[in-house]
């Protein structure tokens, strides 16, 4: 008997399109985006950072000083999406840990290719670091998708420069790899939503001039990174039916072996979602990871 390509609890998991994103279609969905911001405004402070740069600010119910909190990440491919896009996710963990979670509004390729949203993403943190109710020393940084990708590079950017020092990567589906985009082996009825024609579109976008000569910056492909030690524990979350799995995979592996604490959490046969493991709770509460959190730690759900 075949097994199904998705999980039971999924079945309408096979009746969303395989694609949506590609540049035909792109200047639509950025106009339904427009047209629905009205109806998605965010229970949120909004504040412009710059002349470029704004955040959505989700602060907790009960405020407490010095809090901890989690610089969030839009996906969307690195060509769509807003800050508000996450907002029903940002407030839940801002009540529910006590923290302040705050979403970036950074711009999008292929009108703003790497390194624009990168460094977007960094004056956002800048500016949260700065915050007097905020603890420098306790934020994270996390992101869905094409967001968990720059996340990732976040933290990379981070250590690189050394002004701040996240305490915590939540990886969620990123978008790690741009050679995943030259891949001949991948099964593309297992797929929704994001297909490899919106990957490669998506990287072309994002790379601009600099994917012509193949020289890809490693801060634009963060699987591309040589040196990954000395970054801050990381929880990766993927679905074995997501585009980004195996790239998702080697990630947390080459994590694990530069020294850097991390969870790679699959679910079988899912297509992506947000799930964080209790320990990634705590951290983000501020505090400190149950005893049963180990060094490569790898979980999978049916």
């Amino acid at each position: 008997m075949t097994k199904q390509p998705f999980n039971p609890q999924l079945r309408a998991a096979r009746l969303l399109p395989r694609t949506i994103i590609s540049a035909r279609t792109l200047p639509m969905l950025r106009l339904l985006i427009k047209l629905t911001r009205s109806a998605r405004r965010p229970d949120a402070q909004v504040v412009s950072v710059d002349a470029d740069v704004s955040v959505h600010v989700f602060r907790p119910t009960s405020a407490r000083p010095r809090t901890p909190a989690l610089l969030w990440i839009h996906g969307g491919g690195m060509v769509l999406g807003d800050a508000a896009q996450d907002s029903g996710f940002c407030r839940r963990i801002a009540d529910q840990l006590n923290i302040v979670v705050v979403s970036v509004e950074y711009r999008l390729a292929p009108e703003h290719p790497f390194p624009t949203p990168l460094e977007d993403c960094y004056t956002a943190m800048q500016w949260l670091a700065r915050q007097p109710d905020i603890d420098p020393a306790r934020i994270a940084v996390g992101g869905a998708s094409a967001g968990g990708g720059l996340a990732a590079a976040l933290a990379l950017l981070a250590k690189e420069r050394g002004e701040i020092r996240p305490v915590l990567q939540l990886l969620s589906y990123p978008m790690l790899d741009d050679r995943t985009t030259t891949r001949t082996d991948i099964d593309p009825r297992r797929l929704r939503i994001w297909s490899p024609g919106s990957n490669r579109f998506g990287w072309r976008a994002y790379l601009g001039a600099t994917a012509s000569d193949g020289n890809v910056p490693p801060l634009a492909a963060p699987a591309r990174y040589d040196d990954l030690s000395g970054l801050p524990p990381a929880w990766i979350g993927v679905g074995t039916n997501d585009l980004f799995h195996e790239e998702d995979g080697t990630y947390a592996r080459r994590l694990q072996q530069a020294g850097v604490a991390s969870t790679l959490s699959r679910s079988a046969r899912c297509l992506p979602q947000l799930r964080l493991h209790r320990s990634e709770n705590r951290r983000l509460a501020g505090l400190p990871p149950s005893p049963n959190h180990r060094t490569g730690r790898s979980a999978q759900r049916g």
